[in-house]
């Protein structure tokens, strides 16, 4: 699993252990923890740009979630996003090619969809990301989908949109912090009032509208799709709730959850941020038959639990 000390991965690792895989992380811990990864897992300190050095065909199957992922950076240094994610993908697609390992869950994002409309997107929806980050993350998508067809790679790619919550003290410990969930909770603990951006988007109240998905099922949704895969197959397939909310819906959950007031200072749009971001998820029942069977409330209820210990 790359990028398995981060937030996602430790929580998949942890969830592949309990239904009795044998895991090994591989991270460079430039965003990760090594406190994050789950005792029973081995760990392995690199680059994916090197994981040539470590894969064999011991292993059964590639989780690829290392990545940069900030998109207000990608926009100003969208080298980095080339470099850490094309380039490292495609070194991570060639040492898989000549270990013999043939199946691949690669964690995309909805950013490849862009500004989509205020409707659900689905998978057939028009890839056209509005940052480089979300550029980054399409190359890899018609990377893999390539090996597939060439090689007889297995391979699923899952969109993710907004992932919150925790699971077993595995948490977001992003340095920096931008999701919104992890900073409006991290304000009632210091004080000081999170920001919010942008509060004049064409939505029911001029925040953005996004769709949240617990973390738990997420993770689960790998599992699956690590049973769903076949050779010569590239499957995409959008995780999300289905439902979207706006940023001040999000924090009336805050509110509603914590039993606490919290104030937040309003600040302008962030570039490269859609207006609504909202999954259409049939595939993934049809596919993977996952459902996801948290809300928002459950999602800021962990979250804060973990947060506070």
């Amino acid at each position: 699993m790359t990028g398995g000390a981060g937030y996602i991965g430790s929580v998949c690792t942890a969830l592949l252990i309990e239904a009795g895989h044998e895991v090994t992380v591989y991270d460079d811990l430039s965003t990760g923890h090594r406190d994050a990864v789950h005792p029973s897992a081995s760990f392995i300190e690199g680059r994916v740009h090197a994981i040539a050095d470590i894969l064999d065909n011991s292993y059964d199957a590639v989780l690829h979630f290392a990545a940069s992922s900030l998109v207000a950076e990608s926009v100003v240094k969208p080298e980095k996003y080339w470099d850490n994610n094309v380039l490292g993908a495609m070194r991570l697609l060639a040492a898989m090619r000549s270990a013999g390992v043939r199946r691949l869950v690669f964690s995309s994002t909805a950013a490849v969809y862009g500004d989509a409309g205020s409707e659900p997107i689905s998978e057939e929806h028009p890839a056209m990301p509005v940052n480089p980050y979300g550029d980054s993350k399409l190359a890899i998508d018609r990377m893999i989908a390539a090996e597939c067809a060439a090689h007889g790679l297995g391979a699923a790619s899952l969109r993710y949109f907004n992932v919150g919550g925790a699971y077993a003290g595995f948490r977001e410990r992003h340095d920096p912090e931008t999701h919104l969930i992890p900073n409006l909770l991290r304000g009632l603990t210091t004080g000081r009032s999170p920001e919010i951006y942008g509060t004049d988007y064409p939505t029911r109240d001029g925040t953005c509208v996004r769709d949240y998905l617990h973390v738990v099922d997420l993770a689960q949704a790998h599992i699956a799709a690590l049973q769903a895969i076949s050779g010569g197959e590239h499957l995409v397939v959008n995780l999300g709730s289905g439902d979207g909310y706006t940023v001040r819906e999000v924090l009336d959950a805050v509110r509603r959850v914590t039993g606490r007031e919290l104030q937040v200072e309003e600040k302008p749009r962030r570039a490269g941020d859609p207006p609504v971001l909202v999954a259409a998820n049939q595939r993934a029942a049809d596919v993977l038959g996952w459902h996801p069977q948290r809300g928002l409330d459950d999602i800021v209820t962990d979250a804060w639990q973990a947060a506070n210990g």
